[in-house]
């Protein structure tokens, strides 16, 4: 490989140069002593455990780090683009790499935001501002047919898979995680050996494969699952319908990914191709859910059952809160996925068009479970570009319980969004089984990070609300959430639906769908 390639060639010409100075001339000796010291410096580059891109790229990676001083907005503005216009990772990859390092994340001069341009949105601060809390709330998961109830962080690892992400960076959240006291979500590649090394709390989401839990011709088997529940760090089962970035598509594992590793955590064949249907097959209706559901969370022994999902029609929502209704049957949280989550690897006509944006899907499902007297038994989770104390804050006004993150996690181990997550080639080591890649993420370093960033996120948002005059996000309300519809008009979160009403009663054919 080149970036291997480089470094040997110079190392070659040293060793030539120097014995040039020795037994030519010693003018050699100009030559050999700057080809000496890039020897050094890329020794230095491979021996350290700081920086995933110097170990993986010797010397080469030092440009990089010399464009980022020459031009340092080439760190910060990057063309992707939320969804009301602004440059999203411009506003957080900073900021999560300062808190990362445990480094203050803050900027001179104020923001940089057109503070009248449509769509920006300001929380409301209040006159009496109040004490901070000291120790951060947790959300109490698992309601009355749930006998291992679990407290959940206000922010927690999002669902990335091991195959996704390299052994190092599963271990590097977990460990982090563990630390924090906060729960890492599987993903849908089932529970793999990096996942229970060290012990932190875990969140066991099952996909339309049922990996881990697969029977060999695809189906959902009852025995793996309840032996994989079983273990003491799976605190939660989610059961994933869809997901943000390609709601109501499956999936393909190429079988030359499939390797031992990977075969072992997801129950599949070593070497053969495993295709991921876009739809269940072990239910098809409501009343098949939920049922389902309760079938879960018997097997589990107990522990809380959860559904994950990017909402798609509101009255298919309205006809599987109306069986809950009907079979007195409910999940003990609801991860709602906006739109505009990521992953590795999507239909670009998917990630572009399907789905609803977290924002409305998060509105809708606390409005849906309001109306019909479910909502104080089950929590509901957000997850899709979460990121800040703010982002938190934001979501909690909308109806979430708490939140996760996916792609701020990442940027905490080191991603630098090469956007080679499905090549195999990732040069920092976070999505890529590439033995000689993956040994650049240096775990100890990394899951310091995880832990640094997550704790300085809620921290963040703890003061963001004592600033609001609120010591608890159960007294949040959607009028503290304003936005900008025009250069002069102002709209109340509360306007589109308050919190606890719907804002159109369900009719008969609604729940029915």
């Amino acid at each position: 490989m080149f970036r291997l390639a480089l470094a040997a060639a110079i190392a070659l010409a040293a060793t030539v140069f120097t014995i040039s100075a020795i037994l030519v001339s010693a003018w050699w000796w100009v030559a050999a002593g700057i080809l000496l010291a890039m020897v050094a410096l890329g020794v230095g580059d491979v021996a350290q455990r700081r920086h995933s891109v110097l170990r993986n790229y010797p010397l080469l990676g030092h440009l990089r780090y010399l464009l980022e001083v020459i031009r340092p907005e080439m760190q910060q503005y990057f063309v992707e683009r939320n969804y009301d216009g602004r440059p999203f990772d411009r506003d957080i990859r900073s900021i999560v790499y300062q808190r990362a390092k445990g480094t203050d994340a803050e900027e001179p001069f104020g923001s940089e935001r057109d503070l009248y341009e449509s769509g920006y949105e300001f929380l409301v601060p209040s006159l009496t501002p109040c004490p901070i809390p000291q120790q951060p709330p947790t959300v109490r998961i698992g309601g009355p047919d749930c006998t291992h109830p679990y407290d959940m962080a206000l922010l927690n690892v999002s669902a990335m898979s091991f195959g996704s992400l390299s052994g190092n960076a599963i271990l590097a959240l977990n460990r982090g995680a563990a630390k924090g006291g906060f729960a890492h979500d599987t993903g849908e590649g089932g529970i793999s050996d990096y996942h229970l090394r060290y012990g932190g709390d875990l969140v066991w989401e099952i996909g339309t494969g049922y990996f881990g839990c697969r029977t060999t011709d695809g189906g959902f088997d009852e025995a793996a699952f309840a032996d994989q529940s079983a273990y003491s760090q799976v605190k939660c089962v989610s059961l994933k319908l869809s997901q943000g970035a390609k709601p109501g598509s499956g999936g393909v594992l190429p079988g030359r990914k499939v390797n031992a590793e990977i075969a072992r955590a997801r129950g599949v064949p070593e070497g053969q191709t495993i295709y991921s249907p876009p739809y269940h097959r072990v239910f098809n209706t409501p009343r098949e859910l939920v049922l389902f559901v309760a079938r879960m969370r018997e097997l589990a022994d107990g522990k809380p059952i959860g559904l994950k999902l990017c909402l798609g029609s509101r009255h298919q929502f309205l006809s599987v809160c109306k069986a809950m209704l009907d079979e007195s049957i409910n999940p003990d949280f609801i991860v709602v996925d906006g739109a505009e989550g990521g992953t590795g690897a999507a239909p670009l006509e998917f990630a572009d068009n399907l789905g609803t944006p977290l924002t409305d899907g998060l509105i809708t499902v606390h409005n849906a479970l309001v109306g019909t007297g479910l909502r104080d038994r089950i929590k509901i989770g957000a997850s899709g570009k979460v990121a800040t104390g703010a982002d938190i804050i934001k979501r909690l006004l909308q109806g979430a319980d708490y939140t996760n993150a996916a792609r701020a996690m990442m940027f905490a181990i080191g991603c630098i969004q090469a956007q080679r997550c499905h090549t195999n080639t990732c040069p920092v080591g976070v999505t890529t089984q590439d033995p000689l890649r993956t040994r650049a993420l240096n775990v100890a370093d990394k899951s310091e990070r995880v832990y640094r960033y997550q704790k300085a996120t809620v921290r963040s948002a703890l003061q963001i609300m004592a600033s609001m005059g609120v010591q608890h996000p159960q007294e949040l309300h959607p009028d503290m959430l304003r936005r900008r519809l025009d250069p002069h008009t102002v709209r109340s979160s509360a306007k589109a639906g308050d919190r606890g009403v719907l804002p159109q009663a369900p009719t008969d054919r609604d729940l029915h769908g």
